[in-house]
């Protein structure tokens, strides 16, 4: 019986085609193991809950639980349904509501390792949640798989929680269950926005998973080889602890997989010579790195990477490769988009503690200068110190809040540090002289408001000579001092920095970066201390969102780049150190697992934090560096300067020196290879001075030494790294994978565990990558690498306690591919364009792996990848495809480096000021953290790309836009938006590096030149042309800084339609200035004020020159004359002198009156009001005369009333027009009447009511080309959705074509998009402006008023890599082609050329407005 037949068979006999909504389709190729679907079954079957219906093949049954959804308890499995399926079928869909359906599909991936489950939702939402578990043998509670969808997340430990990915109106998510012992899938589907839950009949949906079937019914294997087996996959697991019951599932998982090998051929002595040869192999241990003892199994990698026969020797060229697993790009998604940043982020007015509100007062009433100033932490507690200089006296005031009395035991200084007994003279009263110093009792104060008890004291010192003043406290029987040494305080004003005014800290979470500020002068002391103030502080970041982590990242950058100071007069033991990392690291560890919408700021901060460890790791570091000495007979000198500096205070600068030491021994004790090694690093003799145990000497070994001190350094290295560099590749692989040093003697043994549930054969990955991360040519290696962190990928999502240490792995992955990529530049020199777009691939794959949003970036990467295949097949668009995602690619970077710049460096900035950090630092804050990752890399790729592409594709270096010959003087500035309301009085040829598309020209300028890409057909591209400006694009970075180069100076352009050519000319060549005011001058247009016809609204048959404006009448001239296949929207209009006639309605009196006095004030010239007159219209009420008119001409008109769907959706289009007539008022439009002299109170606004059509495609036409002026070409451009995104200031560029009118079916490509965004609506009404002010000749006005739609538009990111209009040529040619047709006839019924606006729909055509072309 055929697949079909019996599919059909079945739904006739069990389903009823009113239950849901239900359909599937035949899959034309079958697997071995065929597919499972869901299947409604009808009332009646459901009714029947204890009989089942077997089918032969897999089943999927649909499961009923009872199920409180406020309350997710144990979930039992209760049947009421059983579903037979076909297993030639591919999917089952659903009807959830009106709305909403559902589809699924099962199998199992080519590999046969897995089964797959595909969900897919058809809804609106962008806030679908699947909650769900997994059903095991014999089992009835909900389990939670390990293999889980990118963002997963546990819920209350009952049921995992994944997100589904949106892509347009589908959301969709996949779900791979690779453990045998899983049969079934349970969920729901929960819509987090509406709190809604879809359940399948009130309860679960259940899927069975398709269970593997042996082609012999009665295969075993013999028990002994299930053994080699079961230790083999325990082995690849990290070696794991199991349960007894996890033991057994392991066991019968492993006598599964050599089963599947029999039923595909294998034969018993097969699996023998094939378990047995790697049970022996996995015996044998190699060492990962030179002078390492950590291990990596050489054990076998899994069926879906083939095995890599390492070699004995590393060389520089390899043919080895790592088979990359074939994964769905899109599994990658995360879409956990940075916070808006809150420009004034308030916090609660900070609660003074007791001493600094006495300082506060105590400063208020100093009759003088304040010398000094510094508050000491005593645990809780607190210790003022106050120097000022009163009446020719230096006065110390000291205050604490510790309860016990307290004595203050001090002396004077003459030399900075010495104690020096005081004379009598200046001591307080009840004070007692001893021994060089003195002792006097604090006395206790009580303030009542608020209450609290403070001890203080004050010391006047007369004696000029005396320069500071040393002291300790004793209280409650014990010594308090300043950490290990004496307080003391300097009588004279600290030599502080000169800084610059900290600003308003707006965009930063001021109140956490002051107290940071406070706190740095603890910090200074160690690292100890500055590791133990952050992790205080994480709650409080944390609790900020994320500016506040952004706050704990700049300070840690700041310390980690030497800006801070890392030790000051402090000794502190290396395991402290390592355990105040190891607390630091915990907690951001818990940020990143709870709030995944900040994991990548969270990467960034512990890129800059080492790793650190409880006790014995730390420790080692003060004990190994002693045994090193004592193996080597190196007691003295350099090696005994550096173990002092290492007991007192360890710090990543110790990497250095050693990594600088080895370095020396190896050159033979060449001593300029180790001061090159610690220069290079940042390290200078005058660092090794200032440390508090300087390093004066330099090494000065014996040969005899050299192997020894290379073993030992070398293993010392691996410890210092094990606190310092939590990113070092060597380090985090080996505390990812365990391993052990024994003790010697009084040095204590380390013992680092594997980390559990790594891939299998993920060892043997990492040995590659440490095998060849030294190779010359990097394509293996960074294939290598990537598929490491893709292994990585589903733990960083999952719970762990050794979360950290795969964090710290995966960081030091990318970090390696990014200098690998570096390394392989010289690779890609006579490289092909092949080659280049793979190696861009990689790293575009690199960086959506650490990025918190890169849904733009993985379909650029998709992007690339058809930009390859279509390279392979010798596409001949191959380049102006790969131009278009090169586009793309520099918008989504330049995206990303605004995005840092917008979180980090206003925090850079405030707590740079208040911490005193040099300028310079603070200025390229953002620059250097963007410089440090894959962002750099991949740009520096598609700087080398870029020309190879302009070349092939024939487009030069430059698009022009408007080829008008100019002359003036080059301005450069940074955006053409923050010049559009300027009048220059030269000619002016502007260098905007940045033209969104909506901006005007302003006066003067004869020529903008920007290497931005508006679109041809953009309100600013048609206004330059009608203003006969200069406009065009350069992509030439060197041909675009010459010209700015020429900044000040006189330059002469002469564009053609595809270059644009430029020389210096002398100042004395310029037409005189009559001429030059003669040809500048703004024509002087009058306007006719139009009047109210009495009617609110009309109907497009009424449409006439006094009603309403051109963009009415042509869309209504069309009707009846184009081709019967372009269609026309319905339109109605608020005609002309309506918004007046509201305005003088009772109703509105008091609005009438409010906008009276602010165009007065506007006409004399307060500008500032135009944003309040828009508000001030949008108050108006609807007079019920014009409710009941427009709503009885739009339903005669056979539209849709918005009323009809509720008081509220009336409102909306109410709010709409009055948006519209609001425009009026917009800067652009206003600043652009003044300067051709319009008399803006005659300004009509009608309003013009469609229809929108949800528009798959949008275009917009010329129908004479406007960058070449041949009106025997027609130009379009297109982008996919609404069109506001290519007349708007939307970036990237359309798809755009010319037709030759005499041969319309033949359209070619001019270049694809690159538009990252599309504009997608709901069934909805769009009011568009349409004024007297709009085609006048001579006079650019379209496009400067509003078109408002009724509803909101959705943002969708766009994927072109499976658009049909990219992929799809017949579809493409005729789409195109049909526009061509249709701008031809819509010119030809006009008799001139005309610009004409439009939009696609399922293959059709609608016209909704045309203009002339001016």
């Amino acid at each position: 019986m055929s697949n079909a037949i019996g599919n059909y068979l079945l739904h006739q006999s069990f389903f009823s085609p009113t239950v849901l909504d239900h359909q599937s389709r035949s899959n034309t190729s079958t697997s071995v193991w065929g597919n499972t679907f869901l299947q409604p079954l009808a009332n009646s079957l459901t009714r029947r809950a204890p009989t089942s219906t077997e089918f032969r093949g897999r089943r999927l049954t649909l499961q009923k639980n009872k199920l409180q959804m406020g309350k997710v308890h144990t979930i039992l499995r209760s049947t009421k349904a059983v579903l037979a399926a076909d297993p030639s079928s591919t999917m089952e869909k659903f009807r959830l509501d009106e709305k909403v359906e559902l589809q699924i599909d099962v199998g199992l991936p080519t590999s046969g390792s897995a089964s797959v489950v595909n969900i897919q939702v058809t809804s609106n939402s962008d806030c679908l949640l699947l909650h769900w578990g997994a059903i095991k043998k014999q089992q009835d509670k909900w389990s939670l798989p390990q293999c889980r969808p990118v963002g997963t997340m546990v819920y209350k430990n009952k049921a995992l929680r994944s997100p589904f990915v949106k892509s347009g109106a589908n959301a969709a998510l996949s779900i791979e269950i690779d453990d045998p012992a899983i049969e079934a899938l349970e969920f729901l589907i929960y819509d987090e926005a509406q709190n809604k839950w879809y359940k399948y009949n009130g309860g679960n949906f259940h899927v069975n998973l398709p269970k593997t079937e042996l082609t012999t019914p009665k295969i075993s294997v013999p028990e002994d080889l299930v053994q080699i087996q079961a230790y083999l996959r325990w082995e690849r697991k990290g070696k794991q602890m199991y349960t007894p019951e996890q033991e057994k599932e392991e066991y019968e998982a492993a006598r599964m997989e050599l089963l599947e090998e029999v039923a595909r051929g294998a034969s018993t002595e097969d699996l023998r010579a094939k378990l047995t040869s790697k049970s022996g192999a996995s015996e044998s241990k190699d060492n990962f790195v030179s002078e390492s003892k950590s291990n990596i199994p050489d054990t076998e990698k899994d069926g879906q990477r083939k095995k890599i026969q390492t070699k004995g020797t590393k060389t520089n060229f390899s043919t080895d490769r790592v088979q990359r697993r074939k994964r769905d790009i899109m599994s990658l998604l995360t879409k956990f988009k940075p916070e808006a940043i809150n420009e004034n982020i308030s916090h609660a007015p900070e609660v003074l503690s007791p001493i600094k509100q006495f300082s506060m007062d105590k400063e208020a009433h100093i009759d003088g200068h304040i010398m000094n100033k510094k508050i000491y932490k005593l645990g809780d507690k607190e210790l003022l110190v106050l120097v000022a200089k009163s009446s020719g006296k230096t006065k110390i005031y000291l205050a604490t809040d510790l309860p016990d009395p307290v004595i203050l035991h001090w002396a004077l200084s003459k030399n900075a540090g010495e104690w020096t007994a005081p004379p009598s003279t200046m001591m307080p009263p009840d004070s007692v002289s001893i021994d060089k110093a003195a002792e006097t009792n604090f006395t206790t104060t009580s303030v009542n408001n608020p209450p609290y008890k403070i001890q203080s004291l004050e010391i006047a010192v007369e004696d000029e000579n005396f320069v500071g003043m040393p002291f300790v406290l004793l209280s409650g029987g014990n010594w308090i001092k300043n950490g290990s040494t004496d307080f003391y305080v300097e009588f004279k004003t600290s030599p502080a920095k000169v800084q610059k005014d900290a600003g308003d800290g707006k965009g930063t979470s001021k109140f956490l970066l002051e107290k940071i500020a406070d706190l740095e002068s603890e910090a200074q002391k160690s690292f100890m201390h500055r590791f133990n103030i952050a992790a205080d502080l994480m709650d409080e970041a944390t609790s900020a969102g994320e500016v506040g982590l952004a706050g704990i990242l700049v300070w840690m950058r700041f310390m980690a780049t030497r800006q801070l100071i890392w030790n000051k007069n402090y000794n502190v033991k290396p395991r402290e150190i390592s355990k105040a990392q190891d607390r630091l690291t915990d907690l951001l560890q818990n940020v990143y697992k709870s709030f995944p919408q900040y994991r990548e700021v969270i990467r960034m901060i512990m890129s800059t934090v080492g790793r650190g460890g409880e006790g014995d790791v730390g420790q080692r570091i003060r004990d190994e560096i002693l045994v090193i000495q004592r193996n080597n007979d190196c007691k003295g000198g350099l090696m005994e300067e550096w173990h002092q500096k290492l007991h007192n205070n360890t710090s990543p600068d110790d990497v250095v020196i050693c990594q600088a030491l080895m370095d020396y021994i190896k050159s033979d004790f060449d001593i300029s290879v180790y001061w090159k090694t610690l220069n290079d690093n940042g390290i200078t003799k005058e660092r090794l001075l200032s440390y508090d145990r300087a390093i004066h000497s330099e090494p000065d070994f014996r040969p005899d030494q050299k192997d020894g001190l290379l073993r030992d350094l070398g293993h010392y290295m691996r410890t210092l790294k094990a606190v310092h560099s939590g990113a070092d590749l060597e380090s985090a692989i080996a505390n990812c994978l365990g391993y052990k040093d024994e003790g010697q003697g009084f040095m204590v043994g380390v013992q680092i565990n594997p980390v559990q549930g790594l891939p299998g054969g993920f060892p043997e990955l990492l040995r590659f990558v440490v095998n060849h991360i030294e190779d010359r040519n990097v394509e293996a290696l960074l294939e290598g690498l990537l598929e490491a962190r893709q292994e990585l990928r589903p733990l960083l999502s999952q719970s762990s306690d050794r979360l950290k240490d795969i964090l710290f792995l995966d960081i030091a992955l990318d970090s390696a591919v990014r200098t690998a990529v570096e390394r392989g530049y010289q690779e890609l020199n006579n490289a092909s364009p092949e080659k280049i777009m793979y190696f861009i691939s990689l790293v575009a794959e690199n960086l959506t792996l650490s990025v918190g949003d890169n849904e733009d970036l993985l379909y650029c990467l998709k992007g690339w990848n058809l930009a390859r295949s279509m390279f392979k097949s010798s596409d001949e668009h191959w380049a102006l495809f790969a131009k278009s995602v090169l586009d793309r690619t520099r918008l989504s970077l330049a995206n990303k480096a605004e995005a840092y710049h917008q979180l980090l460096q206003p925090s850079a900035e405030y707590l740079g000021t208040l911490l005193a950090v040099d300028q310079g630092a603070v200025d390229i804050f953002t620059e250097e953290i963007i410089r440090a990752g894959s962002a750099a890399s991949l740009s520096s790729l598609l700087n080398r790309l870029d020309p190879i592409l302009r070349k092939t594709a024939n487009l030069g270096s430059w698009q022009v836009i408007s080829p008008v010959e100019a002359v003036g003087y080059v301005v450069v500035v940074d955006q053409l938006l923050s010049v559009q309301n300027k009048s220059y009085s030269r000619p002016t040829i502007l260098v905007a590096k940045s033209v969104k598309g909506e901006e005007e020209i302003p006066d003067g300028a004869v020529a903008v030149l920007t290497p931005d890409m508006p679109d041809v057909l953009s309100h600013v591209s048609v206004r330059a042309r009608n203003s006969k400006v200069c406009f065009a694009t350069c992509f030439d970075p060197n041909i675009l800084a010459d010209i700015e180069a020429h900044e000040g100076k006189l330059l002469c352009l002469k564009p053609t339609s595809a270059n644009v050519v430029y020389s210096e000319m002398k100042n004395n060549e310029l037409v005189t200035s009559a001429d030059s005011n003669e040809a500048s001058s703004a024509p002087s247009l009058s306007l006719e004020r139009k009047q109210f016809s009495g009617r609110y609204a009309i109907a497009s048959e009424e449409f006439t020159d006094e009603l309403v404006g051109a963009k009415s009448r042509n869309i209504a001239h069309l009707k009846g004359k184009v081709p019967s296949w372009v269609n026309i929207p319905t339109s109605v209009a608020l005609p002309f002198g309506t918004f007046e006639a509201v305005l003088s309605d009772k109703s509105n009196q008091v609005v009438g009156e409010k906008l009276l006095v602010l165009k007065r004030k506007l006409y004399e010239g307060d500008f500032s009001l135009l944003g309040e007159i828009r508000n001030t219209v949008l108050d108006l009420a609807a007079p019920p005369q014009l409710i009941k008119e427009l709503k009885e001409k739009m339903q005669s008109s056979g539209m849709p009333w918005p009323g009809d769907e509720g008081a509220e959706r009336w409102e909306q289009a109410w709010m709409a027009i009055k948006k519209v007539w609001a425009s009026k008022w917009n800067e652009r439009a206003y600043f652009s009447t003044r300067k051709v002299k319009l008399d803006h109170d005659c300004l009509c606004m009608a309003v013009l009511v469609q229809e929108i059509v949800n528009a798959d495609y949008a275009f917009v036409i010329h129908t004479t080309n406007p960058s070449s002026g041949d009106s025997s070409e027609i130009y379009a451009e297109v982008v996919k959705g609404l069109g506001e995104t290519l007349v708007g200031a939307y970036p990237g560029r359309a798809l755009s074509f010319i037709c030759k009118k005499n041969d319309l079916k033949s359209p070619q490509i001019l270049g694809y998009p690159s538009k990252p965004i599309g504009l997608f609506i709901r069934r909805s009404i769009i009011f568009r402006s349409d004024s007297n002010g709009e085609d006048l000749e001579g006079y650019a006005g379209a496009g400067l008023y509003d078109s408002v739609p009724m509803d909101e538009e959705d943002k969708v990111v766009l994927d072109y890599s499976s658009d049909a209009l990219i992929v799809d040529g017949d579809f493409r040619h005729s789409i195109l082609s049909n526009i061509g047709v249709a701008a031809n006839a819509i010119e030809g019924l006009y008799g001139s050329p005309q610009d004409i606006e439009g939009v696609v729909k399922d293959g059709k055509i609608y016209v909704v407005q045309t203009r002339p072309q001016m």
